[in-house]
């Protein structure tokens, strides 16, 4: 499953996004991994939940964000969500369409039942007409 949490930027997605990972951490039987463009957050979030920078890597485009995350998952068969903060950025997506990663994202989700939950700085009318019912927040 991918969610989607919506709002342009400064309405308040990270904070939501972080009051969900740290309330899910609570009742989780499997691991969360939270990916962000920075270590900013890291003493939000609770010491269970398993912070990367992605910053750090030398991503230059979608397929190789999409290659980043399946790296994660064959790492960690026990995986049960993971959470990405600034989605558009850290995937390399600023000022393109997020259809096709998207939908790697939910064939990935299905495929390792790993549930994905993305914060996108972009209104709800901006968001492709397939993924409106996958919004969890619009901000």
């Amino acid at each position: 499953m991918v969610q989607l949490i919506v709002g342009k930027k400064g309405k308040g997605k990270t904070k939501q996004l972080l009051d969900k990972v740290n309330s899910a951490i609570k009742t989780a039987e499997g691991n969360i991994v939270y990916l962000d463009k920075s270590t900013k957050h890291m003493y939000e979030l609770n010491n269970k939940v398993r912070l990367i920078d992605v910053s750090s890597y030398p991503l230059r485009n979608s397929d190789e964000f999409i290659g980043f995350i399946c790296g994660i998952i064959s790492q960690d068969h026990d995986l049960q969500e993971m959470y990405l903060d600034s989605f558009l950025k850290i995937a390399q997506l600023e000022e393109k369409d997020m259809t096709d990663t998207v939908d790697q994202l939910k064939k990935l989700s299905e495929a390792f039942q790993v549930t994905f939950v993305l914060s996108v700085s972009m209104d709800r009318e901006e968001i492709p007409e397939k993924f409106q019912d996958d919004i969890l927040i619009a901000l």
